[in-house]
């Protein structure tokens, strides 16, 4: 992707993961004498067999270096600012992001290619995914990336009639501060990341900040169901700027988009409609995904989509991998991968959503535990306790719910594969990873963990069939 602005001038790229490769590689191609470094030293040997010059940032005198662009996952300001961040200030150069760059690509284009900015602290990827694939199955091209899947400086150029879906984390927002999107989505916001905000309210300040540039012409989708979310919706629609579209899960609301009990609405002319029943929908189930449903039809609607073609477009939606990832239904018994769910937030979802629970927690706890998911410990059948917060978790767990010690993921799998196929009079049984933990202790991320689960699924079904076949 072109960049302009950065041609003859010399710019700092520190932080080298796929993002920082594609900036580095962007800002080179668009005539920038670009400085690449990162404090490991397999990134640094990564980025030089990918082309990429290095400079040591730490020793270099930055008195011509007029910006640093700095990985979302170095710390800006807390819980101290990075000592390269200290060095970018001290030499009065702008620290920014890729997020900030491609903004700045995108409004020196001429085209009408569109931006949608999704953040919130859950269901980002899940929204931004269903958004792209909205605008697909609906005619328009559809252009994912940003926090999930490809950087955003390895997308297309602008050009006429593309729509770029991006999700933005805090971090990311931190790092724009002229991002303007033609749609801006916030989902929601609980406490998380307090440790790189410093506190709940600068948390919350940083994700309002996706407003800041939106003005007439632009649309903001903001969830009201939460008190912070729907304190910035009551700021953006005082400031009179973009349009703002309301959208709750939790009651009708006089203007916006809602869901109630499964059944979504559209109120954003002189009377409410009924668009159509999401409860059939097995790859947006349950209430948060409602909500990202919401989103996205909003958005849809922005962009002109019909109402029918919208809910054709959710039907055929894949879903995301290891986030309530359907991997198959056997005898009565599904298998869901939520390994996603890397804390007891994100675990509700999955407990909230689904009954006759065969549970496979566990893993590297944060802070709190499962403690706060005591009210879903009625709908689990039996738990099945892995990796270092087994103890923990038993002790929670005693009393309320049955549970088996089983330490691995794959002698977790055999034994509530094997309890689920026995319990044929409770219908319908889930057998769920939902681990609420990290994965670290066990696996190198949560996708590795989710694979696992997958292959383990997929290998006995598979084992099964040949057995019958025999």
């Amino acid at each position: 992707m072109h960049i302009p602005g950065f041609k003859d001038r010399t710019v700092a790229v520190f932080g080298l993961g796929q993002s920082g490769l594609a900036v580095a590689r962007a800002l080179s191609e668009s005539g920038a004498v670009v400085l690449a470094w990162d404090d490991s030293g397999a990134r640094r040997t990564q980025a030089v067999e990918a082309g990429i010059v290095l400079g040591n940032l730490y020793a270099r005198d930055w008195r011509d270096i007029s910006t640093l662009v700095l990985s979302p996952g170095v710390p800006l300001t807390h819980p101290e600012p990075h000592g390269i961040v200290k060095l970018a200030r001290a030499a009065g150069a702008e620290i920014i992001g890729d997020v900030e760059i491609f903004q700045r690509a995108l409004a020196e284009d001429d085209s009408d290619a569109a931006l949608v900015g999704i953040t919130g602290t859950n269901g980002k990827s899940t929204t931004t995914a269903l958004i792209g694939h909205m605008v697909s199955a609906c005619g328009g091209e559809g252009i994912v990336g940003g926090n999930i899947g490809r950087p955003i400086l390895s997308l297309p150029e602008p050009h006429s009639g593309a729509v770029y879906v991006i999700e933005v984390s805090s971090y990311q927002i931190d790092l724009a501060p002229g991002f303007a999107p033609k749609i801006g989505i916030l989902l929601n916001i609980t406490p998380d990341h307090i440790d790189r905000h410093g506190s709940f309210s600068h948390y919350a300040s940083v994700k309002a900040r996706l407003f800041d540039h939106m003005g007439r012409g632009e649309t903001a989708i903001i969830n009201v169901d939460d008190e912070a979310s729907a304190e910035i919706c009551t700021e953006v629609i005082a400031r009179r700027g973009p349009c703002v579209v309301p959208i709750s899960t939790r009651r009708a609301l006089g203007r916006g988009v809602y869901v109630i009990d499964g059944v979504l609405y559209e109120n954003l002319g002189a009377h409410a409609v009924r668009v159509g029943d999401l409860k059939p929908l097995r790859n947006l189930a349950g209430a948060h995904n409602w909500q990202n449903a919401a989103a996205a039809y909003a958005a849809g609607r922005t962009l002109g989509f019909e109402r029918d073609d919208i809910l054709e477009a959710f039907s055929s939606f894949p879903g995301l991998a290891h986030r309530m990832e359907l991997i198959c239904d056997r005898d009565d018994v599904s298998f869901v991968n939520d390994s996603k769910a890397t804390n007891a937030e994100a675990a509700a979802k999955a407990l909230s959503t689904y009954e006759n629970i065969f549970w496979i927690v566990g893993g590297q706890a944060k802070d709190g535990g499962i403690d706060s998911l005591a009210s879903y410990f009625p709908r689990v059948q039996r738990a099945y306790l892995i990796g270092e917060a087994a103890e923990t978790f038993a002790r929670t767990l005693d009393g309320d719910v049955a549970y088996r010690q089983c330490g691995t993921l794959e002698q977790a799998v055999a034994e509530a594969r094997k309890d689920a196929a026995a319990e044929t009079g409770l219908g319908k049984r889930v057998v769920l990873l939902s681990p609420a933990c990290a994965s670290f202790d066990q696996f190198p991320n949560f996708e590795a963990r989710g694979d696992a689960f997958r292959r383990a699924i997929l290998g006995d079904v598979a084992r099964d069939q040949g057995g019958a076949a025999a």
